[in-house]
């Protein structure tokens, strides 16, 4: 397993997710779910297959310094930097760029920082079964096995099956759809068909700069122009001049949804992309009355409250209530009905038009 990597996209701002998640402290960076932050469960759950020099992340210049804390033992040039946001196809695309450019033989992972897993020991076995998969020259994803017809989610439909490993079943992908309307989703579910996206994927160095050489051809010059620069001096001016000509685009339209010689493993890992309140509601444990909490307060009243999150530092109180989230910051509370949990994104989206970026 010496050319087996781990690629940790460690970048997104979890607006869905504010107001605990911010500019300065984004989900990855909280204690969510555990103990410690989303990141470092993240390195935590692959030290058992990868030593620290094979572990890579890809992140924005504004949260190295605090990722680098959070897992020392990550040597300082397996933290790839942004010059800014461009989503998740560029991160990607720069972080496999370097990888390669250090081992052209190696095989990656493509990771997020931000994914709970409950399930730690099944999610390695078959991310050492994806890694096997990939060496024939195929992407493999990690299919989750739907639970509900959930909107929120990207969707992955299978074909037949190419291969069994050990308890895994390895089937060719027809295909992506993009978060659907809930008759869809519904008739998705009821076929058995179709797993939840992920968006971990497992392919080799080599593969992945043939798939974008395939689709996006201007970016693979831009990496080709990159490639001598690595590891010098002109680094830092190259990129520059290269993230500027890149367009913006996610990792699935840019490449996934089109790449040819595309595999899935179906997996009920406990997966979570922890990615809205609603979310991270379904992962807490929660009382008798079915209500969740978080944050540091010593304790707190709940008197005739039922499905409702609490996450907050100091003493709340709640009476009365049901099917609410209660957020409390040092400078914003926030309270909505947990089915309106999504449109927290247009809270942050006004924020910005209204030039409100303190609480951003």
């Amino acid at each position: 397993m010496d050319h087996y990597y781990a690629l940790i996209m460690a970048g997104g701002g979890g607006t869905r997710l504010w107001p605990m998640s911010r500019k300065e402290t984004p989900k990855q960076l909280l204690p969510l779910v555990e103990e410690h932050s989303m990141f470092h469960v993240s390195v935590e759950r692959l030290a058992p297959l990868f030593p620290p020099e094979n572990i890579y992340v890809v992140t924005g210049r504004g949260y190295v310094e605090a990722l680098q804390a959070d897992a020392p033992e990550i040597p300082p040039q397996n933290f790839v930097v942004e010059p800014y946001g461009k989503e998740s196809g560029p991160a990607a695309a720069l972080g496999m760029a370097v990888i390669r450019h250090r081992d052209p033989n190696a095989t990656v992972a493509i990771l997020t920082a931000d994914h709970h897993i409950a399930d730690k020991e099944m999610f390695r076995e078959v991310l050492h079964t994806a890694f096997d998969i990939a060496q024939d020259g195929r992407i493999v994803t990690l299919g989750i096995s739907p639970s509900v017809p959930s909107t929120g989610f990207g969707y992955i439909r299978r074909g037949e099956k190419i291969a069994d490993h050990g308890r895994f079943r390895v089937y060719r992908s027809l295909g992506f759809t993009e978060k659907p309307d809930t008759q869809t989703a519904v008739k998705f579910i009821r076929s058995g068909e179709y797993s939840w996206n992920s968006g971990m994927f497992i392919w080799q160095a080599q593969k992945a700069m043939q798939e974008i050489q395939r689709q996006k051809p201007e970016w693979y010059a831009l990496l080709n122009q990159l490639d001598p620069a690595i590891d010098t001096p002109r680094y830092d001016s190259v990129i520059s001049d290269v993230w500027e000509r890149i367009n913006k685009m996610s990792l699935d339209v840019a490449i996934m949804e089109g790449a040819q010689d595309m595999a899935i493993i179906p997996v009920d890992i406990g997966w979570s992309d922890v990615g809205s309140w609603d979310a991270l509601f379904e992962v807490l444990d929660l009382d008798e009355a079915g209500n969740g909490f978080k944050g540091a307060a010593p304790n707190r009243i709940i008197v005739d409250t039922k499905n409702t999150l609490v996450y907050s530092d100091k003493l709340t109180v709640t009476i009365g209530v049901e099917e609410l989230v209660i957020v409390d910051t040092k400078d914003v509370l926030m309270v909505c009905h947990k089915e309106r949990a999504q449109d927290v994104r247009d809270v942050v989206k006004l924020l910005r038009e209204t030039n409100n970026d303190t609480y951003l």
